[in-house]
């Protein structure tokens, strides 16, 4: 899967994750999770 918010690859195990409008997201670091959390429509698709 790939992180909405740089585009790279990321283990489904990912401890960076959120959830927005039921779908669930994962991140390849904190900074790009908070980024999201910030602005998830921005980089949600779908």
């Amino acid at each position: 899967m790939k992180d909405p918010v740089c585009g790279m690859e990321v283990d489904a195990g990912s401890r960076f994750s959120s959830s927005y409008k039921g779908k669930s997201y994962r991140f390849c670091s904190l900074s790009c999770k908070q980024g999201f959390d910030k602005d998830p429509e921005r980089f949600a698709k779908g």
